[in-house]
């Protein structure tokens, strides 16, 4: 498997031109799903631990 780097930087330079920033209100609503699954995950991990130390 060969790798053709100018190949990779010519897709790299592509991707970069099309790019846009974010507006206020994306950034926030990606701020906040991001925020909700951490939650989620810190939840879960806390009731699984609960969990084992119930049956320990």
């Amino acid at each position: 498997m060969a790798f053709n780097i100018t190949s990779f930087f010519g897709k790299c330079k592509r991707v970069w031109r099309i790019m846009k920033k974010p507006s206020s209100q994306e950034f926030k609503n990606i701020a906040k799903v991001a925020a909700l699954g951490i939650l989620i995950l810190g939840a879960m991990g806390f009731l699984i631990a609960i969990f084992m130390s119930a049956f320990k």
